[in-house]
């Protein structure tokens, strides 16, 4: 009888030493509070939640000991092996992102792209600041693109460039686009006067005829393509997509673009990406630089389309509202609205969204060019 009892408690104590909490340690600990923060930013602030609470999860699967989830055969593996690093993944949400997309704003106010472009300061301020800090072109290049405030456009480059910094990187870009509303108006403020912040502009933009709308997303695809062939990829997948939305023959793919591909898209994103988020891989001095980077590049990114706004103030000798600069950054539609918010503020009868839209869209397609060029560089 004590042989069996011996027995049995060797059988359980073996069996305790091989599951997941024998074997959990600090840093899996430290991982999986930091996917409860995430899952928590997602579901009480709304905070990003389409992405955030995917990845938060995604992370937290990551974490736990011994279950392979990650690991080679792993279906969080699987998703990060074939359809992150090959660009995929942001591929297709790209063109959910082009049908749900109306270039009008920008087609009626063509000078939008050069707030668009200017606003991609901040991508190259945070890559040179990235190389000084000691990390390789490729890096920094994955680092400086946080700075574009595009998501899938974040993740393609970092698959591209660095792929054992995709987690840092899409978490600091996904969270630092939910705090758009936050980052943007401090340095809005410290970069503008009263006086400029309270510029009226007219409410409404040059109406964009149907065949305009058409030829934009083609000739678009055309000249950026030709001139930077390494932003095919996603400048083709955005324009693919919102020639579906202005056909008006595709009705049927336009809202499948738009609603089934986007969304499925983007939670195998979020679980994707938050499965690279492994403690070993994630816990270490990089992470933070990266953090402080991404922050850098908004922050910049912000203050270089605010100061080129205010060149247009000058241009037009006060008929151009400097703040609109701000919205260049490729966070559609939630930097126009930070515009359109502190307008109102100084003036409630002050309506800038259409005109921020411009730059906002503009950003997109900047982002996207740029990312090409960092690829052909790094």
């Amino acid at each position: 009888m004590s042989d069996l009892l011996d027995e049995v408690l060797a059988k359980i104590l073996e069996f305790l030493a091989s599951s997941g909490y024998s074997n959990l340690t600090l840093g899996n600990l430290v991982m999986m509070g930091v996917a409860l923060l995430l899952i928590y930013l997602a579901v009480k602030k709304e905070y990003e939640p389409l992405l955030l609470l995917p990845i938060g999860f995604g992370a937290l699967l990551a974490n736990l000991p011994l279950s392979g989830i990650s690991g080679p055969g792993g279906f969080l593996f699987y998703i990060h092996e074939y359809l992150l690093n090959t660009g995929i993944i942001p591929i297709l949400i790209f063109i959910g992102i082009g049908a749900m997309t109306d270039f009008g704003p920008l087609i009626s106010s063509p000078k939008s792209f050069i707030l668009g472009a200017a606003a991609q300061i901040g991508i190259f301020l945070a890559l040179f600041s990235a190389m000084a800090l000691g990390f390789s072109t490729s890096e920094a290049g994955a680092i400086g693109i946080i700075g574009s405030a595009d998501g899938p456009t974040t993740i393609y480059t970092a698959s591209k460039l660095a792929p054992q910094l995709l987690g840092p990187v899409a978490v600091a870009a996904y969270s630092y686009m939910s705090l758009v509303p936050v980052i943007q108006p401090p340095v809005i403020r410290l970069l503008t006067t009263k006086k400029e912040r309270s510029v009226r502009m007219p409410p409404i933009l040059r109406e964009v005829s149907k065949r305009e709308k058409i030829l934009f997303p083609v000739i678009t695809t055309i000249v950026a393509c030709l001139l930077v062939p390494t932003a095919a990829p996603l400048i083709g997948s955005l324009m693919a997509g919102n020639l579906l939305r202005e056909s008006g023959v595709t009705d049927r793919l336009s809202k499948a673009a738009q609603n089934e591909l986007i969304n499925l898209s983007t939670i195998l994103l979020g679980l994707g990406v938050g499965g690279t988020m492994e403690a070993g891989a994630f816990l270490n001095y990089s992470t933070l630089l990266i953090i402080a980077l991404g922050a850098f590049a908004f922050a910049t990114a912000t203050a270089g389309g605010v100061l080129f706004g205010k060149l247009f103030y000058v241009i037009t000798k006060g008929k151009y509202n400097p703040m609109i600069g701000a919205a260049g950054v490729s966070a559609v539609p939630m930097s126009a609205r930070v515009v359109q918010r502190m307008a109102s503020k100084e003036d409630p009868e002050n309506f800038l969204l259409m005109h921020a839209m411009g730059p906002n869209v503009a950003g997109v397609i900047g982002s996207a060019i740029v990312a090409g060029i960092i690829i052909s560089f790094a």
